[in-house]
Parts: C-alpha cells; sequence; structure tokens
C-alpha cells in the first residue's frame, strides 16, 4: 500500500486535530495572561524580560502597604486568641458552673414564692 492512501482519507482528522491543539494552546495563553493582568502579576515578554507591572514605586508601594495590614491582622488575630481563651476559661470554670445553678435555682423559686 501506498503512504498517500493511508494519510490521505485521515486527513481531514488530523487537519481538524492540529487546529484543535493550535486553539486549545492560543486560548491557554491568552487565558492565562488575562488573568495575570487581572490579579497584577508581572507580564512577562519574548524573552522573560518584565513588562509589566514594572517593580518600581507603586509595586513596592502596594508591598509596604500590604505587609503592614498583614501585621496589623495577624495582632488582631493575637488578641482574639487571646480573648477566645479567657471566654473558654470562664465557661469551664467550676465557679461558672455554681453561678448558673444558683441562677437556675433563683428561676425554678420564683414562681412558687408567688403561688
Amino acid at each position: 500500500m501506498d503512504a498517500a492512501n493511508i494519510i490521505i482519507p485521515h486527513l481531514p482528522w488530523i487537519i481538524g486535530g492540529a487546529l484543535t491543539i493550535g486553539a486549545a494552546g492560543t486560548f491557554g495563553w491568552i487565558h492565562t495572561t488575562r488573568l495575570k493582568i487581572k490579579h497584577g502579576y508581572p507580564l512577562e515578554g519574548m524573552w522573560g524580560q518584565s513588562l509589566k507591572p514594572s517593580n518600581g514605586g507603586q509595586t513596592a508601594e502596594r508591598v509596604r502597604l500590604l505587609t503592614q495590614e498583614n501585621a496589623e491582622l495577624r495582632a488582631e488575630l493575637g488578641s482574639m486568641k487571646d480573648r477566645m481563651a479567657n471566654v473558654e476559661r470562664i465557661v469551664t470554670d467550676s465557679g461558672y458552673q455554681l453561678t448558673s445553678e444558683i441562677e437556675s435555682l433563683r428561676i425554678d423559686s420564683k414562681p412558687e414564692e408567688h403561688a
């Protein structure tokens, strides 16, 4: 059998597959670039050089502000953990249980006093 007789009947599938793979690669490249722009990642040129955003003052200022905000949030989280530990200690403390039992006895005894 001749090679042309084998390839020619499958030529539409070969061309279609090649076009599909090429279109998927192009779409993936466009989508990746769109996500980089959306989330502020630097874009790269053909040889890996940075195009946008530059590593200038805006980026440094943004990193500084985010670092400061991160430190503030970590401090707030630490204080919230301390407060939660205090609340857990109060709730699990036996004195709190005793107080809640006394209050429940007071509530139970009040209707009987007025009857």
